[in-house]
């Protein structure tokens, strides 16, 4: 869990800021002038070097008989991985629809600015989550490399885990780099195991505009939309929700919708429902190791820095709250856990003079946050189904949501597994 409403040190090397709506998607459409073709895109510049009709409009039928045009519904972080590794693929022309994206201010209905977040899989015996898992953090951890194109998302720390306990599967996380058992005299009081390893943390709003930046760059477009029913977007495409009203047919939709799958006509998924979860923001870049503690009435305390110097404690996991502003008493629960768990919390200066306090806290708190994690019975929905259309017979839709409080850490995991559906869905056809 986390939340967004605060400034970010780390700045980005410029990426190319356009969508396809900047340029012609359709005959009709007029030519950039010469001074913006100059900074295009080399996806940009493609659709420079389409032939032109007599119009003096650009002609498009070379480039779309190359792609299978796709629509991505949700621009979370599961949807983001996925259309950015469908795009990316090549073949493929993406646009995400979406009602909010990354640069947008926090909202309740956008569970992905909340996260943390951090790599600590719980698969438990689900294989599959565990490959999810897994996959994504090898991704992850590569482009958390220094000097890697994604560092400054990423803080890679020495996390410390305890249990009330005996893990039931310690094998899911026993393949983490460096992972060791920590010694029972150094237990705290009351936990039956620890374990620690190298993982990483996830600064969650500057990732999830990383990923929409090098989506477009990629050559991927954005919409702007509020689906009700999955029909409207099967028939007309994300341009229905352009300023132009273009409707344009996608090959296949995959839905991202998180929480949304369980109101989206057409889908109305009712296994799905929240776990609610509740953070506090605290500054303090002097903690930059992770420790997470369970306890036997099920909560559990984390303590997870971000590379900017911002740390998330928490939480708390609700199923079926939908509750959408921090409960003061909460957040006290929250704050008083958390000391206990990691009295270093409180400023360096302060607990060189004499024992720190609770209230030792106060000062750096930037603010308290909270989330709905989309969970679904039985866990993640990857499959696909065909939707009959009129004229154009059935239309695949691949359904890629459910994830819960793991989002982040199987989202490239997932994104493959969307992916194959995908190829697999369009190359049957029906």
């Amino acid at each position: 869990m986390g939340c967004d409403g605060f400034f970010f040190s780390f700045s980005w090397p410029r990426l190319p800021t356009f969508t396809r709506e900047r340029w012609p998607t359709a005959i009709g459409a007029r030519v950039p002038e010469s001074d913006e073709r100059s900074s295009a895109s080399p996806a940009a510049k493609v659709l420079y070097n389409t032939p032109l009709t007599d119009a003096g409009t650009l002609s498009l039928t070379r480039t779309m008989t190359q792609t299978k045009s796709i629509v991505v519904i949700g621009a979370g972080v599961v949807g983001l991985t996925t259309a950015l590794r469908i795009q990316e693929q090549g073949g493929y022309s993406v646009t995400i629809l979406a009602e909010i994206f990354p640069s947008d201010t926090k909202n309740i209905k956008y569970t992905s600015h909340w996260a943390g977040a951090h790599h600590v899989s719980l698969a438990g015996p689900d294989l599959r989550q565990r490959k999810m898992d897994q996959d994504t953090f090898k991704v992850m951890w590569e482009l958390s490399a220094p000097g890697g194109p994604a560092e400054g998302c990423f803080l890679r720390i020495r996390e410390q885990e305890y249990f009330s306990e005996p893990i039931a599967h310690p094998e899911v996380l026993s393949v983490m780099p460096e992972f060791t058992m920590i010694a029972p005299e150094e237990l705290p009081p009351n936990c039956a195991q620890g374990i620690s390893f190298n993982t990483l943390t996830i600064d969650s709003p500057v990732y999830l505009n990383y990923l929409l930046s090098r989506f477009l760059a990629a050559g991927g477009a954005i919409v702007r939309g509020t689906v009700q029913h999955i029909a409207e977007v099967i028939e007309g495409g994300g341009g229905i929700f352009s300023a132009r009203k273009i409707v344009s047919a996608p090959d296949a939709v995959v839905v991202c919708a998180g929480l949304g799958a369980r109101a989206m006509g057409g889908v109305e998924d009712k296994d799905v429902y929240p776990i609610r979860g509740q953070t506090v923001l605290l500054r303090a870049p002097w903690i930059t190791f992770g420790r997470a503690i369970s306890s036997k009435n099920g909560l559990w305390t984390y303590i997870i820095p971000r590379r900017s110097g911002d740390i998330i404690v928490g939480g708390i996991k609700v199923e079926n709250d939908w509750y959408p502003i921090p409960r003061p008493e909460t957040t006290q629960n929250i704050l008083e856990r958390a000391f206990a768990l990691c009295p270093e919390l409180a400023p360096p200066e302060i607990r060189a003079e004499r024992e720190p306090v609770l209230d030792d806290l106060k000062p750096i708190i930037i603010e308290e946050g909270c989330g709905l994690r989309p969970a679904r019975k039985g866990g993640i929905r990857l499959e696909t189904d065909w939707v009959e259309t009129a004229g154009r017979g059935k239309v695949p839709v691949v359904f890629n949501y459910g994830h819960g409080g793991y989002g982040y850490q199987s989202s490239w995991g997932s994104a493959d597994l969307a992916l194959a559906l995908l190829k697999k869905a369009l190359a049957e056809g029906k």
